[in-house]
């Protein structure tokens, strides 16, 4: 089969060459699965910067629900991102905070929250 010349004025590149399919890690997915999860980047971006009461995550969380909030947060130090404290009281309140491991992934977070800005801000 003969190859068709472009359009005259046609700005059309050409297709790039076939590629092997890239295999996709273990490891990776489970990261994108787990920082995926719905509520959990939002939660990791809340923290960078420093420790935030529970409340305080709440509210720069807009729509996650106490309960899921709770149950994203316990995720999330089981993982290793974050780090719980108990602030004696009364009343006794907890904080978080990005573990060295969580600090270890915001650039990525950036790099998205960057991302994002561009792709949503559209032509």
């Amino acid at each position: 089969m003969e190859a068709r010349p472009a359009a005259a004025g046609s700005d059309a590149a050409p297709p790039p060459p076939a590629r092997e399919p890239v295999v996709v890690c273990h490891r990776y997915h489970e990261a994108v699965e787990l920082v995926g999860r719905r509520w959990s980047g939002a939660i990791l971006f809340s923290l960078i910067g420093g420790p935030r009461y529970f409340s305080e995550v709440a509210a720069a969380v807009p729509g996650v629900s106490d309960r899921l909030l709770s149950q994203r947060l316990r995720e999330l130090e089981t993982e290793g991102l974050l780090e719980r404290a108990v602030h004696p009281g009364p009343p006794a309140r907890v904080s978080y905070r990005l573990s060295d491991q969580g600090e270890a992934l915001v650039p990525a977070l950036e790099a998205l929250y960057d991302w994002a800005q561009d792709w949503r801000a559209g032509p």
